[in-house]
């Protein structure tokens, strides 16, 4: 048992599009994020992409933006744990869950390269 009130199903879902609400009004990085994606994607449909290179893309995008909110989510947390105060570890998980964003974003950009290249080589060659 759980000593919170249960909230119901349709109060979940109003809590989810209350926290991207959120993130997107408070976060400039996922706001960026965003914006990008939707280029990627009307760019994809302007190529012709293939439904497969697509959900892939959109995979892609979802684990971009994930990191992004789940960053969010835990220096949101740590500075209200530690009432903004400076501490070595906070710093140090915060810069680790920086990294998860950096490193999905550098992913995000070689997958970009490898799906945009060829078929730019393909159109052009």
């Amino acid at each position: 048992m759980t000593k919170f009130k249960q909230q119901g199903f349709s109060n979940t879902f109003k809590n989810a599009r209350k926290g991207m609400r959120l993130v997107l009004k408070s976060e400039v990085n996922i706001r960026v994020h965003f914006c990008v994606a939707l280029l990627v994607l009307i760019f994809a449909v302007a190529l012709n992409f293939s439904i497969e290179k697509i959900c892939i893309l959109l995979l892609t995008i979802t684990f971009v933006i994930v990191t992004e909110m789940i960053n969010s989510a835990i220096e949101y947390s740590l500075d209200a744990v530690f009432h903004n105060r400076y501490s070595r570890l906070v710093g140090m998980a915060k810069d680790i869950s920086a990294g998860a964003v950096m490193f999905a974003s550098v992913i995000a950009v070689v997958i970009g390269v490898l799906l945009f290249g060829s078929t730019l080589l393909k159109t052009f060659l």
